[in-house]
């Protein structure tokens, strides 16, 4: 038989294939963004508590009522904007989950996304899949801003959505308040609906502020906005996140939601809504990653690797043009299977598979790890 594709490529990740030859050669996994240390120790009673309070049916579709009230609160408090925890938040299964069920239900057959470059791997497929054409906004390093008069100009009738991600995955930049101002304007008086990735909400360093959408109630009005409780509480694996929206396009998203995952863990859902009731869980964490972020720079201090500048995730970009001519794909590989560190390659974030000589490292190590990976990365010259 022959089966068409709806994916007009298919192949493992490069997350998966890095991972892989890391474990292989027994690299310092640098590589795919998920921490090696457990989620806190109060956070993991909880879930036992609930475990044993049998709490092992299915939660409600929308996700467990304490929960949403929660973020509600969380949400006036870090955005002043008032949702509706009933009609307005979603739990769902990681953020992956929610980007793909957003697209699923508001991009339709021959519909435009302008997608900014490089990107968060997931876009591209689930806009494929939905029937979506992808238009890609490429920025360029070292500091990847973007020319919002040239994004205007990319506008059309078919364009129905557009992806914003900050802060930034893979670069590590974040969009300040001209960026959504711009943003702003210049969906105004059309049906566009903006689709922000906002997973690491709480990772901004530097004394900068998260631009959320939410913080815009014009631009919250078309607004879905994604979140994770994996990248807040070190708990990748979980596979819990959330997203807020006017009740209009919850109402879409909840459509898809029911058939594709219905409802997510409830036992985890319970033990957040306590977890959260103390805020400083997340609010202190930008410190946290911070002084991770400049740890792993100190320990690599006198490489040949030039960091860019990062101003939130838990990802540093390094440029490494003196080092090596090769591409960034193929020095990956080598850097983990000659000297035992694993990164990504920052090419393979982009549809045209641009040469930056650029490559990805996640700092959310143990500060052994991030000490014996920067005692290796230090002596490549």
């Amino acid at each position: 038989m022959i089966i068409p594709s709806k994916l007009s490529v298919s192949q493992t990740t490069i997350f998966t294939e890095m991972s892989a030859l890391a474990a292989k050669h027994n690299a310092l996994n640098l590589g795919q963004g998920f921490p090696d240390y457990d989620p806190p120790a109060e956070l993991l009673d909880l879930v036992k508590k609930y475990i044993d309070n049998h709490k092992h049916q299915y939660a409600p579709m929308a996700g467990v009522p304490a929960l949403r009230e929660m973020l509600a609160q969380k949400v006036a408090k870090s955005y002043d904007c008032c949702v509706n925890s009933e009609s307005e938040i979603t739990i769902t299964a990681g953020a992956t989950q929610a980007i793909y069920t957003a697209i699923a239900a508001l991009v339709h057959p021959g519909d435009e996304v302008i997608v900014f470059e490089p990107s968060y791997d997931s876009y591209r497929p689930a806009i494929e899949i939905a029937g979506g054409k992808t238009v890609p906004y490429t920025m360029d390093g070292p500091e990847f801003k973007i020319n919002w008069y040239l994004v205007s100009a990319m506008i059309r009738p078919e364009t129905r959505m557009i992806i914003i991600n900050t802060p930034h995955n893979p670069t590590g930049t974040i969009l300040k308040e001209d960026d959504l101002i711009h943003l702003s304007r210049l969906v105004r008086d059309t049906d566009i609906i903006i689709l922000s990735d906002e997973v690491y909400e709480h990772l901004v360093f530097d004394g900068h502020r998260h631009e959320s959408v939410l913080l815009y109630p014009e631009l919250f009005q078309r607004s879905i906005a994604v979140f994770s409780f994996g990248k807040t509480y070190h708990c990748t694996g979980w596979k819990v996140g959330y997203c807020v929206a006017p009740e209009y396009l919850m109402n879409e998203f909840r459509k898809v939601h029911q058939w594709n995952v219905f409802s997510v863990n409830s036992f985890i859902q319970y033990a957040m809504a306590d977890f959260m009731a103390t805020p400083d869980h997340y609010l202190l964490l930008g410190q946290y990653y911070q002084a991770k972020r400049d740890y792993f720079l100190d320990c690599m201090s006198g490489s040949g690797f030039k960091p860019l500048k990062t101003e939130g995730t838990f990802f540093q970009v390094c440029d490494y043009s003196t080092i090596s001519d090769r591409d960034d794909v193929d020095f990956a590989r080598q850097l983990t299977t000659n000297h035992g560190v694993a990164c990504i390659p920052i090419s393979v974030f982009y549809s045209a598979k641009r040469q930056d000589k650029l490559i990805r490292f996640c700092f959310a190590k143990t500060e052994s790890m991030l000490m014996a990976a920067g005692k290796i990365l230090g002596k490549i010259h």
